[in-house]
């Protein structure tokens, strides 16, 4: 479940050792900067990026799962970050364990029925996130981070990278929760360090807020023309606007129409705010009118079962 984790070792926190002088001989050190008048390594160990200084360092840009396992299709559970930080401690000579975690990915890769775009497209709004659709995936942008939907078997095969038999000609979507700001007072500790990374209770409260999080996504549901569950005029006036949202290729799809005819003034600010409610209150499930996407169901259910594989 976890794939990128970014770390800051501190000077005070590695038992004073002197990061410029001590630690640059074990990583391959390939440049070096003046930054405020204090010199600065940068390298790598494989893939992953470091900084040094004499007072702390950082590991960045790079995912610690493929690092450590040799690809990110695969996912580390909380066994496999145990040994990967216990790995990278040993590698540096640090105790990576007491280092402050600054960015946090939590993964996982589904297998389905389809093709990715089908499952996106069903992904609607969320509150306090902008949607942001675009060639390469969906994205859900956040104040200190984001949700990732994408085609991962598309996106390995765009780094020119192998893809594991596995999941050669599958349809293969990716859900990815990126904590890059506040990460300590977003997850409710004081410091998210890397030993809190396999402690097994954060672990479970860290997966069980990934799954939530999707869940707060509001699906855009399938419409059925059920002409039996349209006994009065309001039902049939709904089903009517049902089949407008559904011409024009969604309920987002329609809501930017509406948002367009508004900025052109060709609808005033009250009607547009009134097409906009009349639009979500058609969408919202209503028995016999619209129904939950088969598509959706098989996504749920995925990342349902997911979280209790991982614990």
């Amino acid at each position: 479940m976890i794939d990128t984790v970014h770390f800051r070792l501190r000077q005070d926190e590695a038992g004073g050792v002197d990061m410029l002088s001590e630690t640059s001989c074990y990583f391959n050190v390939t440049g070096e900067h003046n930054f405020n008048g204090e010199i600065v390594l940068s390298g790598n160990i494989g893939r992953l990026k470091i900084t040094a200084s004499r007072h702390q360092i950082n590991i960045k840009n790079g995912s610690l799962c493929k690092w450590f396992l040799g690809d990110n299709f695969q996912t580390m559970g909380r066994g496999d970050i145990q040994r990967a930080i216990e790995n990278l401690s040993d590698t540096l000579h640090l105790p990576i364990d007491d280092a402050t975690v600054t960015r946090l990915d939590i993964a996982q890769n589904f297998i389905m029925k389809y093709k990715t775009s089908v499952y996106m497209n069903h992904l609607g709004l969320m509150k306090n996130a902008t949607r942001l659709q675009e060639p390469n995936g969906l994205y859900y942008i956040q104040k200190n981070g984001r949700l990732c939907f994408y085609d991962k078997v598309k996106e390995q095969r765009n780094n020119r990278e192998p893809v594991p038999e596995l999941y050669k000609d599958r349809n293969v979507l990716r859900y990815e929760q990126r904590y890059t700001k506040r990460i300590a007072s977003q997850l409710g500790v004081s410091k998210v360090t890397g030993a809190l990374l396999y402690d097994e209770a954060f672990y479970i409260k860290l997966l069980g807020q990934w799954q939530n999080t999707y869940f707060f996504i509001k699906k855009i549901n399938d419409i059925t023309l059920n002409f039996e569950a349209m006994d009065t005029k309001q039902k049939l006036y709904k089903m009517g606007i049902l089949s407008l949202i559904e011409k024009a290729g969604g309920q987002l799809e329609m809501i930017d129409q509406i948002n367009e005819a508004q900025k052109k003034g060709i609808l005033k600010r009250k009607q547009a705010y009134d097409l906009r409610q009349a639009v979500a209150d058609a969408c919202k499930i209503s028995e016999g009118i619209s129904i939950p996407s088969e598509d959706i169901k098989e996504l749920d259910k995925k990342v349902k079962e997911t979280t209790r594989f991982y614990r």
